[in-house]
């Protein structure tokens, strides 16, 4: 790869905006929390969640996102990229920013798939500790120049992918500020 299109974070900036694509599921974190919180309601895999059941939502696949942002990197500057993995939002999405910045996230951009309400409300576990430990349905954050994030978004629709604007980044250096 040709070291200018190495995308490592160093040209985000204020005003640049935040893409979300969205997981499959748990992917492949939270799972000790999962058990007990299993454990707790005494579920059974086989009960409705969403449309699949529960066993089904907590195994899901973990979506792999490196085709269709490869296709996207051809035509819009990706200037960072956080898989959200253990540590949720709160933890993976300021690795990616440089000194200076922040990221403001906009909760209200999308809902809990069914098996994060199920696991909040089985395991009484509150917002903050929901986004440190599982993706709550973010799989994977991407940061655009605000003028291309809906040039990227259709693009990533187009490639099977329904990203949404998740929030942007700002001049505030909070890490990861939800609103």
């Amino acid at each position: 790869m040709e070291r200018a299109h190495i995308i490592d974070g160093s040209t985000v900036q204020a005003g640049d905006t935040l893409i979300a694509l969205p997981s499959s599921g748990p992917h492949s974190n939270g799972y000790s929390l999962i058990r007990k919180v299993l454990e707790h309601t005494g579920a059974d895999p086989q009960q409705d969640c969403g449309e699949v059941s529960l066993g089904e939502a907590l195994l899901a696949p973990t979506t792999i996102y490196n085709r269709p942002l490869l296709s996207l990197q051809k035509s819009v500057r990706i200037k960072a990229m956080a898989h959200i993995t253990g540590g949720g939002i709160l933890e993976n999405l300021p690795r990616v920013l440089p000194e200076g910045v922040g990221a403001r996230v906009h909760r209200d951009s999308w809902c809990l798939p069914p098996v994060f309400n199920w696991l909040q409300a089985g395991g009484n576990i509150d917002e903050l500790e929901m986004m440190r430990t599982f993706n709550c349905g973010v799989g994977m954050i991407i940061v655009v120049a605000a003028e291309h994030a809906t040039d990227a978004l259709s693009q990533l629709n187009a490639l099977g992918l329904s990203g949404w604007r998740l929030g942007e980044i700002s001049d505030a250096a909070v890490g990861v500020e939800l609103c």
